[in-house]
């Protein structure tokens, strides 16, 4: 939501000079927009279950961490280029806003990462403690009596 409101402050603006920091602003906020609100709908839908072959916490971590830094730059750039206007000044604010939800966000996700990490590598350290498990010799007496 505050991306989308940074977005519409942004949108606002008629005039401008020189633009560069605006469009860079525009262009941050309308992609965090778009990425974040569609992996929100996969998410909400559950329809990231169906693709396992994705690490979504992964993907997560890793929008929310470019988000975060996109955000921070293109809102230092805005404040630094802006021409004080109503609209400028409000969406410097939600873009800084927006930096520190997607860095909550961020920190939220490494978690969520780490975790899912840990969980996996038990999976695996029990898979190869069972495999190695079945691979020790059982003596067998229907095979020992076949070869008297």
């Amino acid at each position: 939501l505050l991306a989308l409101t940074a977005f519409i402050c942004i949108e606002t603006i008629m005039e401008c000079s020189p633009c560069e920091g605006l469009y860079f602003f525009e262009f941050v906020s309308c992609s965090a927009l778009v990425v974040t609100g569609a992996l929100l709908l996969l998410f909400s839908l559950n329809l990231h279950t169906r693709i396992p072959q994705i690490n979504w916490n992964l993907t997560d971590l890793v929008n929310t961490g470019l988000s975060t830094f996109f955000f921070f730059i293109a809102s230092v750039v805005l404040a630094a280029l802006n021409h004080k206007t109503g609209a400028e000044i409000a969406a410097v604010v939600f873009g800084f806003l927006a930096t520190a939800a997607f860095a909550l966000n961020a920190a939220l996700a490494v978690q969520r990462w780490r975790l899912g990490r840990r969980q996996q590598s038990r999976q695996s350290s029990d898979y190869v403690r069972a495999r190695s498990e079945s691979r020790e010799v059982v003596p067998r007496p229907e095979i020992q009596r076949l070869d008297a």
